[in-house]
């Protein structure tokens, strides 16, 4: 059955080919539970003058206009988008849904969490948790929505959806950087976190029995990235659900593990739940704006969720939102149970005692590495690391499929395969390099989750009201109004709290010296 329109992955500069159009005159309702009409097929008249001699014809009519009809519109693919690793694979289901979702929405940012309860305390602790969970959950469900918000159309990815909302210019303004920065940022955050842990899983398995500081950081993170790049070679996005399934594994058990064992053992003699308190009310507001922006950032994975909605087939009758929206609630469902025990139980372990850079597994490293055995400890780093690992394909793609956007542009054929590989092979040592240079990126949970919350909160607010345009002054309205310019405002303000904590404060590392 013929797939709807695929709009193209790069910012567009002219409207689409005539041919790539649906051919249809029904105007679509501005709800998103309304349904399009079905066109009458134009073999309609002729089937009903057609005689039983010419039974074998009109059988063939009316197959025809059966076939239209269940289709819902005659359109046209773009052939590029069968050569570009997000959208050349289309037999996703709810079941790669869930595995992408779980994988890229939950890791090691959760391991974080614990942190900002150390200024927001128990009660804004896991009220502002709450509420942020909730809120993201919603402003996912609008992206899934707004994915085919345009009848014959698909959106499958993030800046496409931001140039159709917001117009081509400021599409771009709003979107490209906070995308651009979370796929890269985050790849280049899973190095540092996975190769961090690998040489903590070294020393962890070897003891005393070897020398775990004759290898440099540098090293570690060496490591990684080569591992990472032998699995970047999977050629798109479906051909790693397995790849997915197995960091969603490994996310929820290591998640699972640490913070029982935390809770399981005795806590630190000085272990205190008091907010941290500063000397002045400005820094006192900024260390909770900053405490807000860790929230923000384990609530990642908003720029992946057209990409993932894109490989599911999608007919009139059977639209891609409905397996997505299936695997995403049970995917969340996970989530929530792995996420708010791990804030709240590893806050009642350590207080305020939690490492800055590491968070949770920090912790359970430096307080019970003796109390629990090297098996169980090694073991959760080595699911840190594979779930890092896993993690970094999903995050890439987006970035694979847009360099791959710019040769299939120019040349009009797919990317060799060698070439294709030297493109991954060239983005992982570009995140290598930035990882090495800048080890201060450990440190700026804060200001990464500030940058990165209009894209989770605010975006699919206001992209809801340009693209659907509810009824002015209904309940529609003004809650995503409201919902989008907090979630601007807020933006700024978590950014300027990192900022002048970072100011104030500084960050852990020096340029070229990861520790």
């Amino acid at each position: 059955m013929s797939e709807v329109v695929e709009m193209k992955s790069s910012p567009i500069n002219k409207p689409p080919p005539l041919e790539l159009h649906q051919i249809t005159s029904q105007t679509p309702s501005p709800f998103h539970d309304s349904t399009p009409k079905t066109p009458k097929s134009p073999f309609a008249s002729a089937a009903r003058m057609m005689t039983p001699l010419a039974s074998p014809i009109k059988k063939a009519i009316t197959s025809m206009q059966t076939y239209l009809e269940e289709v819902g519109h005659l359109t046209k693919l773009d052939p590029q988008d069968k050569w570009l690793p997000i959208t050349e694979s289309r037999n996703g289901n709810s079941y790669y849904a869930a595995f992408h979702t779980l994988c890229s929405g939950i890791g090691f940012q959760a391991l974080l969490l614990p942190l900002a309860f150390t200024t927001l305390g128990w009660a804004w602790g896991i009220i502002s948790l709450s509420l942020a969970f909730v809120w993201q959950l919603y402003t996912l469900w609008l992206l899934i929505q707004l994915h085919e918000s345009v009848p014959g159309t698909r959106y499958s990815r993030y800046l496409q959806l931001s140039i159709a909302a917001f117009g081509e210019k400021l599409g771009k303004i709003l979107a490209l950087f906070p995308t651009t920065y979370l796929a890269g940022g985050t790849c280049v955050s899973l190095i540092m976190m996975g190769g961090s842990t690998l040489k903590m899983f070294f020393q962890t398995v070897c003891g005393t029995n070897c020398d775990a500081n004759s290898l440099s950081t540098v090293v570690w993170y060496l490591a990684f990235v080569c591992s990472a790049m032998i699995l970047a070679q999977l050629p798109n996005l479906n051909s790693i659900a397995g790849v997915s399934l197995i960091g969603a594994i490994t996310a929820v058990t290591y998640c699972t593990l640490t913070w029982t064992l935390s809770v399981s053992k005795s806590r630190p003699l000085d272990v205190s739940y008091e907010p941290v308190e500063t000397k002045s009310d400005i820094a006192n507001i900024c260390s909770v704006l900053n405490a807000l922006g860790v929230i923000a950032f384990a609530f990642r994975g908003h720029n992946l969720v057209l990409e993932i909605q894109g490989t599911m087939p999608s007919t009139l009758k059977n639209p891609s939102s409905v397996p997505m929206w299936k695997g995403v609630k049970f995917a969340y469902m996970i989530i929530a149970c792995c996420l708010f025990p791990m804030a709240i139980g590893g806050y009642w372990a350590y207080g305020n005692l939690i490492p800055a850079n590491g968070g949770l597994l920090s912790a359970l490293d430096r307080y019970h590495r003796n109390d629990i055995p090297k098996a169980i400890l090694g073991l959760t780093s080595l699911f840190v690391v594979i779930n890092c690992l896993t993690s970094f394909q999903i995050y890439a793609m987006p970035v694979f499929d847009n360099l791959e956007f710019r040769y299939t542009s120019t040349k009009n054929r797919p990317c060799p395969w060698w070439l294709r590989t030297a493109i991954r092979v060239f983005f992982g040592c570009l995140a290598f390099f930035i990882s090495v240079a800048l080890p201060v990126l450990k440190s700026l949970a804060g200001l990464i989750g500030g940058i990165a919350l209009p894209v989770t909160l605010a975006y699919p607010c206001l992209m809801w009201i340009m693209i659907k345009k509810p009824r002015t002054y209904s309940s529609m309205w003004w809650l995503n109004w409201a919902l989008g310019c907090l979630g601007m405002i807020l933006s700024v303000l978590l950014v300027f709290g990192a900022i002048w904590i970072i100011a104030t404060h500084g960050v852990g590392g020096h340029f070229f010296k990861p520790e």
